[in-house]
């Protein structure tokens, strides 16, 4: 009976408060707890805020042992993009070391990476003469129409077709011929950062 009384006084302790907010959780060692602010037992555990009339108002995530923590200033810009630096090096650094397990690999991508792109200059340098030989024969066919009638439509579109081919090949062996020093740098940059990854691992 005793315990029945302190039950129900405990669970009336809210509205007898009138027109004040209380606070209601079950502590970690299952009992129930209220009072006008968070009782220390809920410190941790789900805490309920109840209305007037003893109804939930709202439901409060446990707060952390200790108070809650500091909230964190807001970054400026420039510390945000530092961060994004930070993390886009740390991926690349794990990739680069995904990808390599020495020197020698590095190098030995670097030659095939060369090699492809000799590969890609001489397809082009082939299809590039193999236009301009067209072109001549198209020009040699312009010539037959000259002083007399109008060029077929159809002959006059294929050089055109023909002159743009060629300007596209060109700007694309000028790239390939470009992209040597490019692959060069990117796998020297490679080299240098593996080191750097490995050789700070090892001390």
């Amino acid at each position: 009976m005793r315990r029945l009384a302190l039950f129900s006084a405990l669970a009336l302790a809210p509205l007898a408060a009138g027109a004040q907010v209380s606070y209601r959780c079950v502590g970690a060692d299952g009992k129930k707890y209220y009072g006008q602010t968070i009782p220390s037992q809920c410190v941790g555990q789900p805490v309920e805020q109840l209305g007037p009339d003893g109804r939930v108002q709202k439901r409060i995530a446990p707060a952390p042992a200790g108070g809650a923590p500091a909230a964190r200033p807001p970054q400026t810009e420039e510390e945000k993009k530092r961060e994004a630096m930070l993390k886009e090096q740390a991926r690349r650094d794990r990739a680069l070391l995904a990808t390599y397990t020495s020197e020698a690999d590095i190098e030995a991508a670097r030659r095939r990476a060369l090699a492809d792109n000799e590969q890609a200059v001489k397809e082009t340098e082939g299809r590039l003469a193999a236009l301009k030989k067209r072109q001549g024969e198209l020009l040699k066919e312009m010539e037959f129409y000259q002083g007399k009638n109008k060029p077929p439509a159809k002959l006059e579109q294929e050089l055109r077709d023909t002159q743009f081919s060629l300007e596209t090949q060109a700007k694309l062996l000028e790239q390939k011929r470009r992209e040597v020093d490019a692959i060069n740098a990117r796998y020297d940059d490679d080299r240098r950062r593996f080191l750097e990854l490995t050789r700070g691992a090892k001390k």
